[in-house]
């Protein structure tokens, strides 16, 4: 049986509990995901594009692939995330905590709310982060 690809863009999942759900290549573009419990959650190649995931639980997701340009992460928590390859070309990060988590080949080009030693430390662990000019 082949799975289908959720489509979920656009839609009010704020503080919703998906811990564990499997959302892999699922459209969440521009959905509200603010301070949702998304604990070890696959989003592996999901569409995340202008989704709100400020104040999310994300400790340990699955994120690998997965397009999150533009999105809101403020005071995410990403430890331990898996962000290998995704795209996080313009998202907003103040006070997202990024410790432990994979971001090879990462893509946070023009990312705001970084520090100059958060930047230096994701460019360390493999992500291309430039300043947000």
């Amino acid at each position: 049986m082949t799975r289908t690809r959720d489509d979920l863009a656009g839609k009010d999942l704020a503080r919703a509990n998906l811990a564990t759900a499997d959302l892999a290549g699922a459209n969440l573009r521009g959905s509200s995901l603010r301070d949702a419990t998304l604990t070890e959650t696959r989003l592996d190649g999901a569409d995340l594009t202008g989704a709100d995931l400020a104040g999310g639980g994300l400790i340990g997701a699955f994120l690998a692939g997965a397009t999150l340009a533009d999105a809101s992460l403020e005071g995410a928590d990403l430890r331990g995330a898996d962000l290998a390859g995704a795209n996080l070309r313009r998202a907003r990060l103040a006070g997202a905590r990024l410790a432990d988590a994979n971001l090879t080949g990462a893509d946070l080009t023009a990312a705001h709310g970084l520090s100059e030693e958060e930047r230096r430390d994701c460019a360390d662990r493999g992500a291309a982060a430039d300043d947000p000019d």
